[in-house]
């Protein structure tokens, strides 16, 4: 009997390369600064003529191909991003009607960065009940809502999309065990203050760059070395597994200084961690496919490897999901 397995994988990042000198310069940081702070040392930016549902639609297109599938044969399609083409209709709409995905229905999720765990749960839980094939994208657009002066976040952003494949199959990765969790009092973690119900746009949220995406650093360090290393563990132990066991380790790319932190709390003694910050910086929610893509490609992943994805970011939200390779 089949069940739900990933199918294939896909990724796209712009082609322009931004240096840690340019995106530094405005901040007053340069290169060395922000290597030793992040381990970051180049990002990708959209051109301007570039939305995040092109690059959600161009690594669909990737993730399609390496599924053998076509986009008819879509069940739904859902977007994780926070930074949507427009406050609505879902940047979803646009990815379905860019790929003739006419047979899909589709929807955006927004769990921030930790929004392609949130995603991979929704669409286990769609073919569920209706069958077919999934197509779940990451993908987020941040150099457009930068403050170019704020050293805490312009230098850490990049853009890009991760997307998955998930359809009926015997054989291939499957998904044993998937975890969610938010902690609503810690949301004045990382936000864009204005431009929604509660802050609606005005020349005075204008005037003082409140739509300006906002991060209390130190407060989400906090929060990942409070929360991760206690959620893993209990994680592991209600999917049947043990640190041991983990071969892989794909967290949301944050930072690369605290991801090395974590990773040593977490002591998963054989696992490798994959990174793509170096070179993509902090994508969002489209960190985590992207970084597994990377993996795939590079021929990393083996058959029976399992693989931890650990997702972190705004709301505050976390999501861990183990996948058997």
């Amino acid at each position: 009997m089949s069940d739900v397995r990933i199918l294939g994988t896909g990724a796209y990042v712009p082609d322009r390369i931004v240096s840690n000198d340019e995106v530094g310069a405005p901040a007053g940081v340069d290169d060395a600064w922000i290597t030793a702070k992040t381990a970051i040392r180049e990002r990708r930016w959209a051109a301007t003529h570039q939305a995040t549902s092109d690059l959600a639609t161009q690594a669909a297109r990737n993730a399609l191909d390496c599924a053998g599938i076509t986009a008819a044969e879509l069940t739904v399609i859902i977007v994780a991003t926070s930074t949507p083409d427009r406050p609505q209709p879902p940047t979803a709409a646009y990815v379905q009607h860019n790929l003739a995905a006419t047979h899909a229905a589709a929807f955006d999720i927004n769990a921030v960065c930790s929004g392609e765990i949130f995603a991979l749960s929704a669409a286990e839980g769609t073919l569920a009940r209706k069958g077919g094939h999934a197509l779940i994208i990451g993908a987020d657009l941040y150099s457009r809502i930068l403050n170019p002066t704020d050293r805490k976040t312009t230098v850490l952003f990049g853009d890009g999309a991760g997307a998955m494949i998930l359809g009926p199959a015997t054989t291939g990765p499957r998904i044993r065990h998937l975890t969610l969790h938010t902690y609503g009092e810690h949301s004045d973690l990382i936000q864009v203050p204005a431009g929604g119900s509660r802050l609606p746009t005005t020349t005075q949220t204008l005037q003082q760059d409140q739509h300006y995406f906002t991060m209390d650093g130190r407060g989400v360090r906090r929060f990942v070395a409070d929360h991760l290393p206690r959620l893993t563990k209990e994680f592991l132990h209600e999917a049947g597994t043990v640190p041991d066991d983990i071969r892989h380790f794909i967290p949301h790319q944050a930072n690369g200084v605290m991801l090395d932190d974590l990773f040593t709390q977490l002591a998963l003694p054989h696992a490798t961690m994959h990174q793509t910050l170096t070179t993509y910086a902090n994508t969002g929610a489209a960190s985590i496919p992207l970084t597994l893509d990377t993996a795939h490609r590079n021929n990393a992943l083996h058959p029976g490897d399992l693989i931890l994805l650990a997702g972190f970011g705004g709301g505050m939200a976390a999501g861990l999901a183990l996948i058997e390779w």
